[in-house]
């Protein structure tokens, strides 16, 4: 019988405890490390014991794309009903744009297509098109685009893609904004379907249009919520994890990657790492997957000539989108917000200029802009005492540390961090009519920039990940697996596919690909059974 394989995986973020999982499932013993004290990594969440029943999430708020969270506990041999108790929300979210009124966006296609014809004579027939368009080139995405490592050209080769090069092409070549400003005249419809290139930390102008399949996943599969936030998700990633055997080890700091050379092949053999007693100690490994910031791992943790993705490499790369969050505790109940609400304004180009080519005297970073505020306790009433409700308001702003720490992680909030929590609650306040929203806040934090460059080790301040631009996606992004060094792999929203807690799933499949030489596309079979018998 082989000697069971030894895996480390660093960082307990998303991608970390999945791909930890299904390395144990695929027969490995498996050890994470997490340089903080607990698990989740971007997708946190919060509490204050000096105001209990408040509670918030401090990352991710959207679940999108429920196929991959399907697949991925079906790998596990479970399923998304036993794992998460999932609420479909209708509306998905509402929206309020410049001086109009709110508008709410409904679940499904077809109220959809009523909707956009409501607002904008002809639209719902362009918003039938677009949604077709859309949901033919999620299933091309996921068929050939995601579930892959790139290591092999016959997934871009297929006929599902040859026979629709043309148009894909087309997709490419064009922005997002482009792509729908060309189908739709309201500027309300315009942004509702251009906003979701945040998501991708990048801009409408700058996010190619085949990333309009977005639209198919809030739209057509809808909107849901995890009852007990992404803080549950989460915690079914651990539990799931530690079933499988997994060995997690908290605030354990890893401070490189140890290698060996032997017949001029270097290869890894685990991690140097402080551990939580503040002890070096060395953790010896078959195989790293490094599932923390890309940048940090090839430029910190790794010597200089064994880096495949030097400091040179990210000097013309774009970080995406930083952001402040602050969060709220509110007294009274607030029904001028929906679960999900996005605030668009009037000057939206020059709010992407802010974010992306940095803020001037005419336009502040503290000036009106688009916003996005979740109210979670709307559908959870676990997130905020009776007769009370808690807000998550995400503002994006430049990628950069200098705009200093919020107060939610042992800091004082720096001068910046506050002015723009103050214009951002006064801008709710106005725009959506809560005029003593102020006077009614129980409690507020804020998370900064640098509170993601200290917390998670953030290239260049970004919250997300790198934005998705024409040349940051797909096999542009790079590989899930160090040129230099065998054994070495990489996971998570810094790699490919992308950002967002969807793709780190995936991300974590595709290091089982990789592992196995696995040129294929689409999803594994499940559940996952072990490729190679150790």
């Amino acid at each position: 019988m082989n000697k069971q394989q030894h895996a480390v995986v660093i960082g307990a973020g998303v991608a970390g405890l999945t791909t930890a999982a299904l390395l144990a499932k695929d027969g490995f013993e498996v050890t994470i490390v997490e340089k903080n004290g607990e698990v989740g990594g971007r997708a946190g969440d919060l509490s204050d014991p000096n105001y209990p029943g408040f509670r918030w999430d401090t990352g991710p708020s959207w679940y999108l794309m429920p196929d991959a969270f399907d697949h991925y506990f079906e790998l596990l041999g479970t399923t998304t009903e036993q794992e998460l108790d999932l609420k479909l929300l209708n509306p998905g979210y509402r929206v309020y744009s410049g001086s109009e009124d709110p508008i709410n966006i409904p679940f499904g296609k077809e109220a959809a297509i009523e909707f956009f014809e409501s607002v904008e004579k002809g639209a719902g027939a362009q918003l039938r098109a677009y949604l077709d368009s859309a949901q033919e080139t999620y299933e091309i995405a996921i068929n050939r685009f995601l579930y892959t490592t790139f290591s092999a050209l016959g997934p871009i080769l297929h006929p599902e893609v040859l026979s629709r090069v043309g148009k894909l092409l087309s997709l490419l070549s064009q922005s997002m904004q482009v792509y729908v400003n060309t189908r739709f005249k309201d500027t309300r419809l315009r942004q509702i379907l251009s906003y979701p290139a945040v998501f991708l930390s990048s801009s409408p102008d700058k996010t190619p249009a085949m990333y309009h399949l977005m639209t198919h996943t809030d739209i057509v599969q809808g909107v849901r919520y995890p009852q007990g936030g992404f803080g549950a998700v989460i915690q079914a990633f651990y539990r799931l994890a530690l079933e499988q055997g997994v060995k997690v080890r908290l605030n354990t700091a890893v401070s490189s990657i140890m290698t060996s050379t032997d017949q001029q092949r270097t290869r890894s053999t685990g991690v140097r790492v402080v551990n939580e007693r503040g002890q070096e100690e060395q953790i010896h490994a078959d195989l790293v997957v490094s599932a923390a910031d890309l940048h940090h791992t090839e430029n910190h943790l790794l010597p200089e000539h064994l880096r495949s993705y030097p400091e040179k490499y990210w000097e013309k790369r774009d970080p995406g989108i930083g952001v402040v969050l602050v969060l709220l505790g509110i007294k009274g109940k607030l029904p001028e917000l929906e679960h999900h609400n996005l605030f668009f304004s009037q000057q939206w180009d020059e709010d992407f200029s802010v974010v992306f080519d940095g803020p001037s005297a005419a336009r502040p970073l503290n000036a009106s802009k688009s916003i996005y505020v979740c109210m979670t306790s709307a559908s959870d009433p676990d997130t905020a005492p009776a007769e009370h409700e808690n807000l998550f308001i995400l503002v994006p702003t430049p990628p950069a540390a200098e705009l200093g720490h919020g107060d939610c992680y042992g800091h004082e909030a720096s001068a910046a961090v506050q002015d723009i929590a103050a214009a951002v609650i006064a801008q709710v306040a106005e725009r959506a009519g809560i005029v003593d929203l102020e006077q009614r806040i129980v409690v507020q934090k804020t998370i900064g920039p640098a509170d993601f460059v200290e917390r998670y080790n953030s290239w260049g301040a970004g919250a997300i990940g790198p934005a998705h631009t024409l040349k940051q996606s797909a096999f542009l992004r790079g590989q899930n697996i160090s040129k230099k060094i065998d054994g070495l792999y990489y996971a998570g929203s810094t790699t490919v596919p992308g950002v967002g807690v969807p793709m780190c799933l995936i991300s974590a499949e595709n290091v089982i690909k990789r592992i196995h030489a696995d040129t294929s596309p689409g999803p594994l079979e499940h559940p996952l059974e072990q490729v190679v018998k150790r």
